[in-house]
């Protein structure tokens, strides 16, 4: 495959608040390439991939578990933290994986599952064997399997029970999640030192940071919910500091699934920070919600709920990932809806969310694909990418389990989609060969021959947002409009304030989630002397201190403008120079007389 641009090896650039500007990308690596034949993704097949993920705008990889696992968890059953699984690859070829993504100045960050381990971890095996021994603590253990009554059942589709009896040691051990995977005990302060072990081992490999899995659940206690208990937060206050004083510049993403307000917490204060990230789920399901209820009024809500952050935290956004699309942050009534519209075969559901990948979700339609995506990227916080996505992959919902979206990477239309030389029969999953997302339709090679592709279009939207750093360091305000489909709001950024740095950027986001054209108007307050630009342009305008700003839009679209001083050519990828840009994503003057969008209307 060739690119369009040249590919050069620019190295890390020295920025403390990357992450706040990165687009993350996860990518899976059993999924991605095989480059042995074996049938199964390795790291030497990621190392290949490199060039594209550089070329497509990528600024750090996520990178799910490698570590050796029995693998009836995806990984996240870990039964060594510092071993790699042999068919991913090896240490050395880890080393080489990091080195090369840095040389393209691309960061790496690994999950790194600390509430539980694998059943066949040795941990849990000298544990079980002798009580009395260094492990016989590092679990939490109870005669009787009435313990925590009020900590919830999260994988409710399997278990019945957070308590599992093992016939070794004759009690029963605790697990938050599968039966297979112990919690360790963090009132242990072996626990505590094992762990900083485990995370000084993968720093001096390299990378860049942890997505701390589960990171609420570390601790339980009697009366509490095992959610954030306080010893959890003094836990993750002590990695911090020994982040901050041993590695600086790495971060920590906490996956919390919880509403802001509690979320938030994971990050900690300016004074006694914690995580410098955290994912925030309630906004992902309320913007498929939105596509198909028509009405922006549930995403409005979510979004205008101010939530203060430390100084330099930052959030994660996202569409789809590894996991289930999660409904626990809904109403009954909402995730009834949500089945209706998105999972009306049953197979498609799991526990309490939708096992779909995002193109089969919102029925393969270009135009919800680009609104999706143009809003993702437009939110504050960071934009997560799952592998695949970019092209519009399939799924297959026959598969068990979550697998149905962990396909391999489609990459050709040749033999196993480009992915392994292996005997098709041999391939860890199938690939997908549905009558829509076929294989041979849809693929990274076809797709980089059209320039109207999905991944053309993808990657010209990161190169925009990629060009505004107000879409990552700048604040969002909620503006009212008088249409229940329309949501708007306004991206501000004050600037670097240093000559070379940013330049302050004010930014209008405008999304319509009517299915025919509507005319909106909407409220934008304040005064002050600014640019209204397309972002490649510039003219000086005076607005008053509440102005009415009227547009007609077409369905399913996103319109955004932009107020700043900023040098945006100097910005722009190479291809946007050529082109307008991408559909979906206009960049309209603030002020301009209305006009109508029309469908396929791509022309500032």
């Amino acid at each position: 495959m060739t690119f369009t641009a040249p590919i050069t090896l620019p190295g890390l650039t020295l920025d403390p608040q990357w992450y706040r500007r990165a687009v993350f990308y996860e990518v899976m690596v059993r999924s991605f390439v095989d480059s042995n034949g074996d049938g199964s993704g390795d790291l030497a097949g990621l190392i290949s991939k490199l060039d594209y993920l550089q070329w497509l705008g990528v600024d750090a990889l996520w990178i799910p578990p490698i570590y050796q696992s029995p693998l009836r968890d995806g990984g996240y059953d870990v039964a060594d933290y510092t071993q790699i699984l042999p068919e991913f690859g090896t240490l050395e070829e880890f080393r080489e994986l990091v080195t090369k993504a840095h040389e393209r100045n691309m960061r790496v960050i690994i999950d790194l599952p600390l509430n539980h381990t694998s059943d066949q971890h040795e941990w849990f095996q000298q544990s079980r064997l002798d009580p009395e021994g260094p492990y016989g603590d590092f679990y939490v253990w109870r005669d009787t399997d009435e313990g925590y009554p009020n900590v919830r059942i999260i994988f409710t589709d399997y278990e019945d029970s957070n308590w599992a009896f093992d016939s070794e040691r004759r009690q029963f051990y605790f697990h938050r999640f599968f039966s297979h995977q112990p919690d360790l005990n963090f009132r242990n302060p072996a626990v505590h030192e094992a762990v900083f072990d485990i995370i000084r081992f993968w720093m001096d490999m390299g990378v860049d940071g942890f997505r701390l899995d589960a990171i609420p659940y570390l601790y339980e206690s009697e009366e509490g919910s095992g959610e954030g208990e306080p010893e959890t937060h003094e836990f993750i206050k002590a990695v911090r500091r020994m982040m901050d004083e041993e590695y600086p510049g790495r971060v920590m993403i906490a996956e919390a699934n919880q509403w802001p307000a509690e979320v938030v917490e994971f990050m900690g204060t300016d004074e006694e920070p914690q995580c410098h990230m955290a994912f925030d789920f309630p906004v992902m399901p309320r913007i498929f919600y939105s596509l198909r209820s028509q009405s922006a009024q549930e995403l409005t809500r979510v979004l205008s709920e101010t939530t203060d952050t430390p100084a330099g935290a930052g959030w994660g956004v996202f569409l789809r990932n590894h996991d289930e699309l999660t409904l626990e942050m809904v109403s009954e009534e909402y995730r009834q809806a949500m089945y209706g519209w998105y999972a009306y075969d049953p197979r498609m559901r799991v526990n309490v969310g939708i096992r779909r990948r995002l193109a089969p979700l919102l029925d393969n339609s270009r135009a919800e694909l680009e609104l999706a995506h143009a809003l993702l990227f437009s939110l504050p916080g960071s934009p997560f990418l799952y592998y695949g996505d970019e092209i519009g992959m399939g799924d297959n919902i026959w598969l068990p389990d979550r697998d149905a979206s962990r396909t391999p990477m489609q990459w050709t239309p040749d033999r196993n989609a480009g992915f392994s030389t292996a005997d098709p029969g041999k391939l860890y999953l199938p690939i997908v060969q549905s009558l829509v997302y076929n294989y041979s339709l849809v693929n990274v090679e076809s797709q980089l021959a059209q320039s109207r592709s999905l991944l053309h279009w993808v990657r010209n939207v990161i190169h925009v947002r990629k060009g505004h750093p107000v879409f990552g360091l700048g604040s969002i305000k909620v503006l009212r409009t008088n249409h229940e489909s329309v949501l708007a709001f306004v991206r501000e950024y004050e600037g670097s304030g240093t000559q070379f740095g940013d330049a302050p950027e004010r930014v209008l986001c405008v999304f319509s989630f009517s299915h025919n054209p509507v005319s909106v108007s909407i409220e934008i307050e304040g005064e002050e002397e600014s640019r209204p630009t397309t972002c490649s342009a510039a003219a000086r305008s005076r607005r008053s201190a509440t102005m009415a700003f009227s547009r007609s839009l077409s369905p399913l679209r996103a319109s955004s403008g932009c107020t700043s001083e900023s040098r945006a050519q100097r910005f722009r990828a190479p291809s946007e120079r050529r082109r307008s840009p991408p559909l979906g994503f206009r960049h309209e003057q603030l002020g301009r007389p209305p006009g109508r969008l029309r469908p396929g209307d791509d022309r500032c």
